[in-house]
């Protein structure tokens, strides 16, 4: 058999992902898997876009442009604006996705041997994206106690490295549901302009944050125009993950002109889905107030309910749907994979994603999991049972 190239044998598994198999033998034999893994809401997605889809009668369907329809730009150019973020439509690439715009910025940024920094916990497949780019992850790790705000000023500098060529994060953020104050984004901004690197942000929950926190977003600093590149998506905005639309978005014209390039070899994104995505766009914001409404009670649900469980804890996430628990295991791969293939609570287990894969650093995560609060309040109250009732009789 002929050799594997080194970035195929290095790209990760994914934890969020990883356990499908054993979930789907637990539900041949007959037990409900409440699936809180993976960040896929049960909210409806808006109807406006599902008539879109319903509505397509064209005869062809033909290629678009390979920067997006002028009209799926637009929309999204002028949601920013009405955030007061002053985005052209020609600063927005139409990507399949939040991850091809996230694998476009690497690209443009870094050469193969060449590293970005990454607060950890981190969204598990940046690190995908950077193997497949032959880019190193160089991680700075947060921790729970602060609920994973940004660590210091000392501990960020001291992760450049020679080779690092940009900062990635998100906010609010995967796994951790943390939003960065505006002074930690501004604290990112000048991190990058003391080293020369470029600001990759990650702001696909940006619709998502709780308790009258805001969400700061890394166009507003003073040197968005040299080093910014914002990660946008339909997927969690308006509950369309299968859409595959998202965006990257900077004024860096090098930067602009490299995602471009990028875009031809493609050719283009998907028409129909950009159709279904521009009718999104003119969903009201009523309809993000009873989402961030439905999101805030579930949060409160899973959060109180983890803290009142003997050998569980969890903070209180300001933003996104997830939140990092702590369980009093050494080892909660372990721990995980058994809720799926050995265990169950009135013919129901959850499964969850292993911290372990969210860290670059080894040896880390091994007593956190994310869940994702992504089911109705009676689902995850069926859930806090099962964990309950696992957590008691559970020995590695």
């Amino acid at each position: 058999m002929a050799k594997l190239s080194q970035r195929g044998v290095n790209i990760p598994a994914s934890p969020i992902r990883r356990l499908v198999p054993y979930a789907d033998e637990a539900k041949a034999r007959g037990i409900h898997v409440h699936r809180l893994n993976i960040g896929q809401p049960d909210i409806p997605t808006p109807k406006r876009m599902l008539d879109a889809y319903r509505g397509y009668d064209e005869e062809v369907l033909a290629y678009g442009p390979s920067q997006g329809l002028p009209q799926m730009r637009q929309a999204v150019a002028d949601d920013y604006v009405r955030r007061g973020l002053p985005i052209e439509p020609r600063h927005v690439t139409t990507c399949f996705g939040g991850s091809e715009a996230i694998t476009f910025a690497l690209a443009a940024v870094a050469d193969p041997g060449d590293e970005v920094l990454v607060p950890e916990p981190f969204y598990a497949n940046y690190a995908g994206f950077a193997a497949q780019l032959g880019i190193d992850v160089r991680p700075v790790t947060a921790s729970a106690d602060d609920g994973f705000h940004l660590p210091s000023d000392a501990t960020l500098d001291a992760a450049v490295g020679p080779r690092t060529k940009a900062v990635v994060y998100c906010s609010p953020g995967n796994p951790t549901g943390t939003v960065y104050r505006s002074e930690e984004v501004a604290r990112i901004g000048r991190l990058a302009e003391r080293h020369d690197l470029f600001v990759i942000s990650d702001e696909v929950y940006r619709d998502f944050a709780y308790d009258g926190v805001s969400v700061t977003s890394a166009l507003t600093l003073d040197c968005a125009e040299e080093r910014v590149i914002v990660i946008d998506s339909v997927s969690k905005k308006y509950s369309a993950c299968g859409a595959r639309v998202g965006f990257a978005i900077t004024k860096v014209e090098p930067v602009l002109d490299a995602i471009m390039r990028m875009s031809f070899s493609r050719l283009c994104p998907a028409t129909v889905d950009q159709l279904a995505a521009v009718a999104a766009y003119a969903t009201p914001a009523s309809y993000f107030d009873e989402v961030r409404a439905e999101y805030t009670r579930r949060r409160n649900v899973l959060v109180d309910g983890l803290n009142a469980i003997d050998g569980v804890s969890s903070y209180r996430p300001e933003g996104a749907f997830y939140t990092v628990a702590t369980f009093d295991v050494d080892d909660i791969d372990h721990f995980a994979t058994w809720l799926l293939t050995d265990f169950s609570h009135d013919g129901q287990t959850v499964m969850m994603a292993p911290a372990t894969g969210f860290y670059a650093t080894p040896g880390l995560g091994r007593s956190q999991a994310r869940i994702a609060y992504v089911l109705g309040v009676p689902a995850l109250e069926s859930c806090l049972s099962v964990l309950r009732a696992a957590v008691a009789v559970y020995r590695p």
